[in-house]
């Protein structure tokens, strides 16, 4: 098995600290040895004047991050132990952390960034995404709540197109990720390279934004916040409202949303979208990453997180068997529990930054 030193490299180039997620077999997918080496290096250097900014990539040509070890916590769901629990807790707090970094934080968004690997960039000050790029929240596949902070950014997006990327488990191209709020910045892959280059030589925070600026170039079109069926949908109150007016609309794209949701897990679907809705009311990412702790820890005692892990990962028949399998089967309390307290406390975000987020 690879060290931690081997999974994340760290390292200094002139005044840019620089992290590479350097699993590319799995996409680069985050471990808790990983989250813990991110957090240790971000320490060292937000009081580091040597350091003026902070780069993160992926190592491979597939992707920045493909999210968390999900075997790892299927692993902790049937076994019963607080592995999961513990790595999602340092793991929101590594994303709280990204999201007040005292310097500027860039992130190279190329390829795949899924769940935690959306976690790590799009909480950053400079996001960066390429033609490659596909970013997105795929929870609902594998009987799970989009967390990391997902539910804070997609609550966020123009519209209903956030709750539709959701419950679809959809993903964003590089136009879609800038219009929704999940990117700022379109740099075609083959200069990111020379972007990290000229990082390299920043004195200032000043200079992150030109050199980045010299590189940017403009965006592909977004198409999903123009779509007039997604608001017309997703403004309805359930889920099962919501399917019914995607069949309806005449659409063959809400169509295909439709019969999307309906295959995946029908408590993962109410459960994101009820998270999103009280999302959009909530103050700040650290009160939203409070309430997806509460949720993702309660998902370990649903049969539906083991099953789509297996179904998609494990097995890869791609067949769940979702327990209750109809939305209707999904009861208002089935909903509630996941907001209950978690048995370990909360996160405790407000204490942890009130020193700027540098702990």
């Amino acid at each position: 098995m690879s060290t931690t030193e081997e999974k994340v490299l760290v390292r200094v180039e002139g005044r840019l600290g620089r992290i590479t997620l350097n699993r590319p077999r799995a996409i680069n997918s985050l471990d808790h040895d990983m989250v813990t080496a991110l957090r240790a290096a971000l320490t060292a250097w937000a009081d580091d004047d040597a350091v003026v900014a902070v780069l993160i990539d992926g190592a491979g040509e597939r992707g920045l991050c493909a999210g968390g070890d999900i075997r790892a916590i299927s692993a902790s769901a049937r076994e019963g132990d607080r592995a999961a629990a513990a790595f999602w807790r340092d793991e929101y707090l590594l994303n709280a952390r990204i999201s007040r970094y005292p310097k500027p934080y860039v992130a190279f968004m190329d390829g795949v960034v899924m769940g935690g690997g959306v976690g790590v960039s799009a909480h950053g000050s400079v996001r960066i995404v390429t033609e490659r790029s596909v970013v997105g929240m795929p929870e609902t596949t594998i009987g799970f709540v989009p967390d990391v902070g997902g539910t804070y950014l997609l609550s966020r997006a123009p519209g209903e197109s956030g709750t539709h990327l959701a419950l679809t488990a959809g993903s964003a191209d590089a136009g879609d990720a800038i219009a929704l709020g999940l990117a700022d910045h379109f740099v075609p892959a083959d200069r990111l390279s020379d972007l990290a280059v000229a990082l390299t030589g920043v004195v200032s925070a000043a200079d992150v934004a030109d050199a980045v600026g010299r590189f940017a170039e403009t965006a592909p079109a977004p198409t999903l916040p123009g779509l007039r069926w997604v608001d017309a949908c997703y403004t309805a109150d359930t889920a099962e409202e919501i399917v019914a007016r995607l069949r309806d609309h005449g659409d063959p794209a809400a169509a295909t949303a439709a019969a999307t949701i309906l295959a995946k897990s029908p408590t993962s679907v109410k459960t994101t979208l009820a998270a999103l809705r009280r999302a959009r009311g909530l103050p700040d990412l650290e009160t939203v990453l409070e309430q997806e702790y509460r949720v993702s820890f309660a998902t370990l005692s649903s049969p539906d997180l083991v099953e789509g892990i297996r179904a998609q990962v494990i097995d890869k028949d791609r067949n769940p068997k979702w327990v209750p399998d109809t939305l209707e089967g999904v009861t208002d309390e089935d909903v509630a529990r996941h907001f209950l307290p978690a048995p370990d406390g909360p996160l405790g975000l407000a204490d942890l930054f009130d020193d700027g987020g540098t702990r």
